[in-house]
């Protein structure tokens, strides 16, 4: 009961050291609002061409029910592609890590299929499966799984000689070295293409919407874009936005979660 109480009353002080760090950051985007709101009266800009801010907001809160569904949408297709791209990826990424055969076949491959634009595999995709989720999905899964994959396998492949040394020196078996050392370590590089994926996750979703879909915010703006409603389209822009900044706040919670040791966790 007593720890309950203490936490309950740290946790505004929490709040407040947080906000004290992150000032400079709402302040330097209440400043660019500010002068894109201003900007716009100062250079004569049409608002066919850019809408101000508060033009966007009044808009955008009209069609809020509509923009509310598309990103849930959206959402639905980014974390569905991201999460099946982790499952996948990471036990992937450390097969190839311990085996030669799979890092002189699979991994060169794979480098080969990350150089491809995955806009490319979009239309064959929607025509082979619809305009439904799925095709959707899978070009999320593709834009996240290849960056997982890739840090996944340095991650394996780069335990530093200190920790090969002590692993052999405690006589631990495979597994639990594995457990025990391997995995933590190899966690912090895991998470730089976790974090990678989860900023071009909602970019393959919107992408596959653009090229044929029926709802999402993809579809949304492409088609109060070509209805010349610039102030629709920034306001799915927004929500787009705030959606991204959402799955990745999630997986950089995550780090600090799971790797709360690392240096660049106690430098925050």
């Amino acid at each position: 009961m007593a720890s309950a109480s203490s936490d309950r009353k740290a946790a505004p002080g929490r709040l407040l050291t947080w906000l004290g760090r992150s000032w400079p950051f709402f302040a330097f985007f209440l400043a660019f609002f500010l002068f894109w709101q201003f900007s716009i009266t100062w250079f004569g800009i049409p608002a066919y061409i850019l809408p101000k801010p508060t033009e966007i907001i009044i808009k955008g809160s009209v069609d809020a029910d509509r923009l509310a569904y598309y990103t849930y949408v959206t959402a639905l297709e980014s974390v569905l592609g991201y999460a099946v791209a982790v499952i996948i990826a990471v036990p992937l990424g450390l097969a190839i890590a311990f085996s030669s055969i799979l890092r002189r076949t699979i991994y060169p491959f794979f480098v080969s299929l990350e150089m491809t634009p995955k806009i490319a595999f979009a239309p064959l995709f929607v025509s082979w499966l619809g305009f439904g989720l799925l095709p959707k999905v899978i070009i999320a899964f593709l834009v996240c799984f290849f960056p997982i994959v890739l840090n996944a396998i340095l991650a394996f492949t780069s335990l530093s000689d200190e920790l090969e040394r002590f692993i052999s020196t405690t006589g631990a078996d495979f597994w639990r070295a594995f457990f025990k050392v391997r995995l933590p370590a190899a966690m912090p590089q895991c998470f730089v293409g976790f974090k990678y994926a989860a900023i071009n996750a909602t970019v393959g979703a919107t992408i596959a919407e653009f090229i044929g879909s029926d709802q999402g915010l993809g579809f949304y703006i492409q088609i109060v874009t070509g209805n010349m409603r610039p102030d629709l389209a920034f306001a799915g822009i927004f929500f787009l936005t705030a959606l991204g900044l959402v799955i990745f706040g999630l997986v950089t919670l995550a780090e600090r979660l799971i790797v709360p040791w690392h240096v660049s966790q106690r430098r925050r």
